[in-house]
């Protein structure tokens, strides 16, 4: 319990760093007049705000480990990657990215239905179910990241998916391979228990 604590301790302190490097961000792309960059670490805010604020109203509790997952995810993406621009930096930097997030994605879906299932009462889901949903949520997921890099690309004249069809598919690939091998594991420990 103490050490669930300090995990969840340990999160808010890194999530609080985030906030303070978007404020500072916003405050010096603002005055440089790199107005898409401002909007990107506004966007951060807003997201890491977004992320707190359905954790608040369907009232769940996020494992710390999978909190802070999604907390250095955003980190990695939209930080470090498009804020900063260490695409060119860090070799394979967007691949490795969508690997990630396929992973994530997926126990994040195996969470919301979980968590729903035993809102409504449900009991027991099959493993099945909650693997497939679980795998679609990623997918479905890693669809609508592509949307948003396409949207900022096309607004602020970023170049998030470099101006590829093949790298949006290629990114897409990336997560829906990540999210099987997912789905693999959670339905092989599955198949153990039973």
């Amino acid at each position: 319990m103490q050490e669930t604590s300090r995990n969840h301790r340990f999160n808010y302190f890194f999530e609080l760093i985030l906030y303070i490097i978007c404020g500072v961000s916003i405050i010096y792309f603002g005055m440089t007049g790199n107005y898409g960059k401002t909007f990107q670490a506004i966007l951060i805010i807003f997201v890491l705000l977004l992320f707190r604020g359905l954790i608040t109203w369907t009232k769940s509790e996020l494992p710390p480990a999978l909190r802070f997952s999604v907390l250095v995810f955003i980190t990695i993406t939209m930080m470090l990657a498009n804020l900063f621009s260490l695409y060119g930096v860090i070799p394979y930097l967007d691949k490795i990215e969508h690997l990630l997030s396929g992973v994530i994605l997926f126990f994040i879906g195996q969470f919301i239905l979980i968590k729903m299932a035993k809102r409504k009462r449900l009991g027991g889901l099959p493993s099945n179910i909650i693997v497939w949903f679980a795998f679609f949520f990623a997918v479905a997921m890693a669809g609508m990241w592509e949307i948003y890099e396409f949207t900022v690309d096309h607004l602020f004249g970023l170049n998030s998916q470099n101006g590829s069809l093949t790298d949006t598919m290629i990114d897409m690939i990336c997560g829906t391979l990540s999210a099987l091998v997912a789905s693999f594991y959670l339905f092989v420990k599955a198949r153990r228990k039973t």
